[in-house]
C-alpha cells in the first residue's frame, strides 16, 4: 500500500488498525517462546497490549522515532472521540492510542522491518524478563 492511504487515515483509525498490528506482533512473539497453553499465552499477553504497557513502551520509543514517525504517533494520541477504559489513566490510553496509530501506519506502509525494530525496543523488559523466566523453568 502506499503511503497516501496510510496518510488520509485519521488517528482514531490507525489506532484502531494499529490495535489488531500490535496484537499479532505480541502473539507472534509469545507463540515463538514455544509456550503451547492459549490460557498461559493470553496472560502473558497482557504484559504488552495493556494501555499502561503501551504507556510505558512509548518512554523507550520516543528517541529512537524519526520526525514522521513522531507525527503519526502524535496523530494517534491527539485523537478525538476515544473513550478511556478506566484501566489506564487518560494520558496513558492517549499515550498508548498514539503507539497503535504509529504500528497501523508502519504496517499499512510496508515498513515490517521498523515495525519489529521499535516493537523490540518499546517491550525489551518485558521480553528479557518472559525470556529470562523460560529459561530458569
Amino acid at each position: 500500500m502506499d503511503n497516501r492511504f496510510a496518510d488520509s487515515l485519521g488517528g482514531a483509525t490507525l489506532a484502531y488498525l494499529g490495535d489488531a498490528v500490535l496484537e499479532v506482533m505480541v502473539r507472534r512473539y509469545l507463540v515463538s517462546l514455544g509456550v503451547a497453553d492459549g490460557g498461559t499465552l493470553s496472560r502473558m499477553a497482557l504484559d504488552f497490549v495493556r494501555a499502561t504497557a503501551q504507556s510505558a513502551g512509548v518512554d523507550r520509543l520516543m528517541p529512537h522515532l524519526t520526525e514522521d514517525e513522531e507525527y503519526i504517533y502524535k496523530r494517534g494520541r491527539n485523537a478525538h472521540g476515544i473513550a478511556i477504559p478506566k484501566s489506564a489513566s487518560a494520558a496513558e490510553y492517549r499515550r498508548a492510542t498514539g503507539m497503535e496509530a504509529l504500528f497501523a501506519y508502519l504496517d499499512l506502509t510496508g515498513q515490517q522491518e521498523r515495525a519489529e525494530e521499535l516493537f523490540r525496543i518499546a517491550y525489551a523488559d518485558v521480553m528479557e524478563r518472559l525470556e529470562t523466566n523460560k529459561i530458569h523453568k
